[in-house]
């Protein structure tokens, strides 16, 4: 990793990556000197823009693909255009996610089958198109945003806790069947990340819980983590470069705490 020459750079695509956490590892990334996919559904003239920016700001390539992640055929498509549009895929990181709030018994059934199909399903789709081409290269690196609820339960999250323990399984079982490739895949397990998809969830949480914004913040939400800080989209960023860095050879299989101290209690 790092200022290569354009014909040894790596490629990375990055699912759900036009805000928050996953622009946050686009943009690490590309100041590492990989070129990258930006990934979303939306496919609007903000999204290009935007992958136009990164390339300026960083020197690098980047290519805006949309696609929907509930969609197992728009998954593996995506993967298959990145390859033909940078001759390789070096790196994946599954970041794509949508949470909803409620309780087991009323819980949406349209709501849990999108919640599976994009948190955990669509990760299953990329990595089993990705792999071919890291293996024919062979080297690769797969690192999968899960969360501190791929490790541990919160009320009212029956779908999102699922799909992240989901997730975290998969990603071991993948590390097992590549061992041999030069190919890693780990999970990062963030605690709460103050990124658009917190913001929208608490209001939820507010109405489930019966406290105003600030109560929700800290006696909800970093209460559970021993640090009272919420993560940063820069450290979760890092942490993915550093994952994709020769110095992270032999971590893989592994679930990795970034909570401030939550599953240590």
């Amino acid at each position: 990793m790092g200022a290569a020459p354009q014909t040894s750079r790596k490629t990375a695509i990055v699912t759900g990556s036009t805000s928050g956490i996953g622009l946050g590892v686009a943009e690490a990334l590309a100041a590492a000197g990989c070129n990258i996919v930006l990934n979303s559904y939306t496919d609007d003239a903000a999204d290009h823009a935007l992958a136009a920016d990164l390339a300026t700001r960083h020197g690098v390539e980047v290519v805006y693909i949309s696609a929907d992640m509930a969609r197992p055929d728009a998954c593996r498509a995506m993967v298959e255009a990145a390859a033909a549009r940078f001759g390789n895929v070096d790196i994946l990181v599954n970041n794509a996610g949508i949470q909803h709030v409620a309780p087991v018994e009323a819980f949406p059934v349209d709501k849990w089958n999108a919640i599976l199909a994009i948190n955990l399903s669509s990760a299953f789709h990329t990595i089993a198109a990705a792999i071919p081409h890291m293996k024919r290269s062979g080297w690769g690196r797969i690192v999968n945003i899960a969360s501190a609820h791929g490790l541990r339960a919160s009320p009212f999250k029956s779908a999102y806790v699922a799909a992240k323990h989901g997730v975290v399984g998969l990603t071991k079982t993948v590390a097992l069947e590549v061992a041999d490739d030069r190919i890693t895949c780990n999970a990062i397990c963030p605690g709460y990340v103050l990124t658009p998809l917190i913001e929208a969830q608490i209001p939820d949480q507010m109405k489930v819980h019966g406290m105003d914004r600030d109560a929700v913040v800290r006696e909800v939400m970093l209460a559970r983590q021993p640090t009272r800080e919420f993560v940063t989209v820069d450290e979760v960023g890092g942490f993915v470069v550093f994952l994709c860095s020769d110095h992270a050879a032999q971590i893989t299989g592994a679930a990795l705490p970034m909570d401030g101290g939550w599953t240590a209690q």
